[in-house]
């Protein structure tokens, strides 16, 4: 029989405890105490005005929202001004990223635009007037004065800046309201508050229809279009738009039949029918082939039947079932059964209200049931943006912030659209940062490229590689072939990334049928983007390249390469170290190191620039003699993750990004003469809006390690020798065939 080098795992036994080393010089200021006091006094006294003309009934117990935005120098959490805002009685109730040119910088440098935080802050207007009126008297000894030279502005909001995209001339409009959520805390609710608002203006609505995420609010209402400004001046009001539409779900060209002279749909039963599956579509036909391995699950009240969404639904089933069907090969035993729900009943532009109620029904099935994996093609055609996140983002993100479900997501098919309006940009949810987001490569083989169609990051800062990874998706040159959706089975050729989801979605399923629980959703999502194909096109176009062909690929390695999988969790504010297995003599040559790390994180969807919660910072150390000085405790660290990337921005990674960032991956060479018991530092940090925050939960993360010696052939075998008793072959529970 032939030797096969499986995956190595319990890395987590090459894993302790370290003592860590934080140090750093005193802060350098841009403005002097002097200067930020004079400065900031008349941009409050125009946000007081503007504060001061907002209707009463706009502004709820008499609270109101201004935003303060932080010189780009403060924008770590350790330099939040909550001292500040304590001594003001105001309370920050949100964030986001924002783009300026601060008027200093420290140490006299030339001011430059960077990316900043503007927070809302919201509290009496008494408060803010009573802060104008004091300012002048101020002196550095007042608490919080220390932290005025963190701010470069402050400003009331208006009706105008909270109005997103355009909206029709007139008529009435189904929008989409966020409201600061926070905002209700003393009373009974924000949305109870708005509702009477609404009622003033003369809009009888219900707003039972709503979505609640972080400190943010989602609320569905029908009012006039030119009743747009007066809703937008309700101050606790974030964000005001037109409810997107779902996305189109044909393909880009008419599909077509394929001739199946050679295919045959397998009769036997799943490789695993344990693991549990759930895709969210538009339905499969009763008494379809499909429903051999698929129960078609309707949710209470659905509407009927749309044969287009069916045949989008039974695409996509096909694609997690057999992947891109070959005419001329039989298929083989899918390895997991579906829960396939409808939740579409409505043909496209014919219901303004489907957003939410398709969201709905598979808020309620993630709340109430729980799924290994779970594949999304459908969602709002709407591309992501840097300073609001999406309801269906945030409560998907949400939803996924254990870790125990593995994710796809489709990033949509608006990659052609313009680029200079960021029309092109991947498309909510794919934004999720606990998901997979899925690009569409045109071709299974080699050479591959970008499907034109497949929409482009990057994602959201935190969440910048997005999509993914790319996967065959189809083109009109070779298209994606699935089961068709008549009864009588056949193929059918269409295109798009709701066939390459499902499609990496089946991978995912391969590994966890032939390798049990042993690997957890975390790994099998670790391995996937460990194992994905780099290539030289920019990250923002097919993100960490294009996903493993098969199994085997994931979880064989060469001789002369190990791969490693490191399951844990790490408890908040400690430093862990995992040594980075190698032989006890010099490896000679270069040797390539590739890591990946990724773990779980609850989101704060109301600070979209500090999107995460948990951070883990790892720290790479290649040789444990070299340090700078005698008194070093450490060895020296060497630049590791957080390099650039092909198509990020600069700035985005120069800010404290990659640090919560909750999936990481990149591959170094180094000289194997300067190896000696190398090690990853990891340290785990946590916020909570954007501030520093202590949770006593510990957080689980997958570690995925490879070595690669191209001139020590048996370096496999050399490693199990050397770590036997602690690192294991992982062994599969079924044969893995040589292609899958």
């Amino acid at each position: 029989m032939t030797k096969r080098n499986f995956l190595i795992g319990k890395g987590e036994r090459l894993v302790g405890d370290v003592l860590g080393v934080r140090g750093g010089g005193p802060k350098s200021h841009p403005y002097t105490f002097s200067q930020a006091r004079e400065r900031i006094a008349p941009m409050l006294a125009r946000a007081v005005r503007g504060i001061d003309h907002l209707p009463d009934n706009a502004c709820p117990g008499d609270r109101a929202v201004a935003t303060i935005t932080l010189n780009p120098e403060y924008i770590a959490k350790s330099y939040f001004p909550d001292k500040l805002l304590g001594t003001l009685g105001l309370e920050a109730v949100g964030s986001r990223p924002r783009r300026i040119t601060p008027e200093r910088r420290s140490k006299g440098r030339e001011p430059e635009e960077a990316i900043t935080t503007e927070l809302f802050v919201m509290g009496p207007r008494s408060a803010f007037r009573a802060w104008r009126a004091s300012l002048p008297k101020w002196n550095e000894d007042r608490s919080g004065a220390e932290e005025l030279a963190t701010i470069e502005q402050v400003a009331a909001p208006t009706a105008h800046d909270k109005i997103k995209g355009r909206l029709p001339k007139a008529g009435k409009v189904v929008f989409e309201a966020v409201l600061h959520s926070d905002a209700g805390s003393m009373s009974n609710g924000v949305v109870p508050m708005f509702r009477e608002y609404l009622e003033e203006l003369g809009v009888h609505q219900g707003l039972e229809r709503k979505f609640s995420a972080g400190g943010l609010c989602f609320v569905e209402l029908e009012a006039p279009v030119d009743l747009a400004d007066d809703i937008a001046t309700f101050s606790p009001l974030r964000a005001l738009r037109q409810m997107p539409t779902l996305r189109m779900l044909r393909p880009t060209f008419r599909s077509s039949r394929v001739s199946m002279e050679h295919t045959v749909l397998p009769t036997k039963a799943p490789i695993d029918p344990k693991i549990r599956v759930a895709i969210f579509d538009g339905g499969i036909p009763k008494g379809h082939p499909l429903t051999r391995w698929v129960k078609v699950i309707e949710p209470p009240g659905i509407g009927k039947t749309i044969p287009d969404f069916q045949k989008h639904g039974v695409g996509v089933t096909s694609a997690f079932l057999f992947g891109h069907v070959d005419p001329a090969k039989p298929l083989g035993k899918p390895y997991a059964g579906v829960d396939h729900y409808r939740v579409l009943d409505t043909a496209p532009g014919q219901n303004p209200h489907e957003l939410y109620e398709v969201l709905g029904r598979i808020d309620q099935v993630l709340v109430e049931k729980h799924y290994d994996l779970v594949n999304l093609s459908i969602g709002p055609r709407l591309p992501v943006e840097d300073d609001d996140v999406h309801a269906w983002t945030a409560v998907i993100d949400d939803r996924l912030s254990k870790g125990t479900t593995l994710a796809t997501i489709a990033v949509g098919n608006d990659g052609d659209s313009s680029a200079k309006d960021k029309l092109n940009r991947i498309q909510v949810p794919a934004d999720c940062v606990n998901a997979l987001a899925v690009g569409a490569c045109d071709n299974p083989e080699t050479p591959w490229q970008r499907c034109t169609y497949s929409s482009v990051g990057p994602g959201r800062s935190p969440g910048l590689v997005k999509p993914d990874f790319v996967e065959f998706g189809g083109c009109l040159k070779r298209p994606f072939i699935v089961v068709s959706d008549v009864a009588a089975g056949g193929l059918e050729a269409t295109e798009g990334t709701s066939f390459s989801s499902p499609s990496v979605l089946r991978l995912a399923a391969g590994v966890r049928a032939h390798f049990g629980e042993t690997l957890s959703m975390l790994a099998i999502r670790a391995l996937l983007i460990h194992t994905a194909e780099g290539s030289d096109f920019a990250c923002e176009d097919v993100g960490r390249g294009r996903v493993a062909r098969s199994v085997q690929d994931i979880v064989i390695c060469d001789d002369d390469t190990i791969r490693v999988v490191y399951q844990g969790d790490i408890a908040p504010t400690r430093y862990i170290r995992a040594a980075i297995p190698v032989p006890s003599v010099p490896i000679p040559g270069k040797v390539t190191i590739t890591a990946t790390l990724c773990y779980p994180t609850g989101v704060d969807p109301h600070h979209p620039g500090n999107y995460t919660r948990a951070g883990l910072e790892p720290t790479f150390r290649p040789h444990d003699q070299k340090r700078k000085t005698p008194e070093q405790v450490h060895a020296d660290s060497k630049t590791f993750f957080g390099k650039t990337q092909s198509g990020l921005m600069e700035d985005e990674l120069r800010r404290d990004a990659w640090k919560w960032e909750n999936c990481l991956h990149t591959s170094i060479g180094i000289m194997g003469k300067n190896l000696r018991n190398p090690v990853l530092d990891i340290h785990y940090n946590a916020r909570l809006g954007g501030k520093n925050f202590a949770p006593e939960e510990k957080l689980p993360y997958a570690l995925i390690v490879s070595v690669h010696a191209k001139q020590l052939g048996d370096l496999y075998d050399r490693i199990i020798r050397k770590y036997a008793g602690q690192l294991e072959a992982l062994r599969p529970v079924i044969e893995v065939p040589v292609k899958v």
